[in-house]
């Protein structure tokens, strides 16, 4: 499982960037969410990773 935390703003970003955070279910600065670890999952953080903090657990 991967928790992943969305720590800066979405406003000046790209609408793509804007829509795999709302992909990734996060709305809100602070906001966590738990995904699987597979690949899909990985390209979509990989695309925001200026905006998100990943943990492995």
């Amino acid at each position: 499982m991967l928790k992943v935390k969305q720590i800066k703003s979405k406003i000046a970003c790209k609408p793509d960037q804007v829509k795999t955070l709302a992909a990734l279910g996060l709305r809100k600065i602070g906001q966590i969410k738990e995904h699987d670890d597979n690949a899909v999952i990985r390209g979509m953080i990989y695309k925001v990773r200026h905006l998100v903090e990943v943990v492995e657990s």
